[in-house]
């Protein structure tokens, strides 16, 4: 007789981590710290779960994830829509601790979730000072937008503050600097992805943090992970337009503005683009087209290690 798979789920607090065990069914609290997680590794390590299921949590969950990671543990990160959807669909309508923590490993035995490779240390800070930048940029904006509306008082005030903001931005991008320059292969990364006319430094260093995938998956795979697949969206005789949706919004918000770009100075995007503009698409649906072409070529250059050749370079 076989023996039914382990999995566990976790649901990760400030204070406590709440585990479930299926099929078993037996619960688990320990406090978030470093006496629990050396605890929970312990006992896990003795189940030896298929998949140990969390949510994303903004960067709570980082400490646990990277000690299962060291224990060699088979941990998923998982997009927490997901699993509320899940649990909508199973009629679990309450919500605590202890239960989510029976839904995530319910999750994990019925949906069986692909384990995905996950950031090293070097690649998790190069995330965060990204996203550090994303803020101070929003901060920037933000104050310019109230500056013009203030009063001479208050505009003094605002002005210190974006000076302030403006050389913390400029220490933010020294820091990335210097943090690609250190890593070779990361270096070599960047140089590969920014000789497509289009791709700056803002879209190479948020590949390279928040797409470790690129080159690995194929081009379909790339698409729907980054959120520029289109879904159709038809019910019997009915035929609706294709959209996007989902994928991770950084990729997405970078790979827009550098397919902008593209569209101008990049000799295949553009002719590209203008093709579809010519054949009647809207300038929206023309856009992200090139943005999931712009994406093609970048996963086909990392996979093979090949640097940008233009269609007329390949012809001659």
């Amino acid at each position: 007789m076989q023996t039914a798979a382990v999995v566990v789920g976790i649901d990760v607090a400030k204070a406590y981590l709440d585990v479930a065990v299926r099929p078993s069914g037996e619960p688990l609290r320990v406090p978030y710290d470093t006496t629990g997680i050396t605890a929970l590794i312990a006992r896990l390590s003795q189940l030896r779960p298929t998949r140990i299921v969390l949510e994303a949590t903004g960067g709570l969950e980082r400490s646990l994830v990277r000690a299962l990671v060291e224990a060699a543990l088979p941990v998923i990160v998982v997009n927490p829509r997901q699993v509320r959807d899940f649990a909508k669909a199973t009629g679990r309508l309450a919500k605590t601790d202890a239960l989510d923590a029976q839904v995530l490993a319910h999750f994990a035995e019925v949906i069986q979730p692909e384990e995905r490779a996950l950031p090293d240390l070097q690649t998790e800070e190069l995330a965060a000072l990204l996203a550090r930048r994303r803020q101070v940029l929003a901060m920037q904006h933000a104050e310019q937008m109230r500056l013009e509306r203030a009063t001479p008082p208050v505009q003094k005030r605002i002005q210190v503050h974006l000076r302030w903001l403006a050389t913390e931005r400029a220490r933010l991008d020294q820091d990335l600097d210097d943090r690609i320059e250190q890593s070779p292969v990361w270096r070599a990364r960047e140089d590969l992805l920014q000789s497509v006319p289009g791709i700056g430094p803002v879209m190479s260093r948020t590949v390279l943090a928040e797409l470790p995938e690129l080159g690995t998956l194929n081009r379909k795979q790339i698409a729907a992970l980054v959120g520029v697949a289109p879904f159709n969206r038809d019910s019997g005789r009915w035929r609706g337009q294709r959209t996007i949706w989902g994928g991770r919004a950084t990729v997405r918000r970078a790979l827009y503005m550098a397919a902008l770009v593209a569209t101008r100075w990049n000799p295949s995007i553009r002719a590209f683009y203008q093709r579809l503009r010519a054949a009647g698409k809207s300038p929206k649906v023309a856009l992200v087209a090139a943005m999931r072409k712009l994406l093609t070529i970048l996963n086909a250059m990392v996979h093979h290690g090949t640097r940008w050749q233009s269609t007329a370079e390949v012809a001659a």
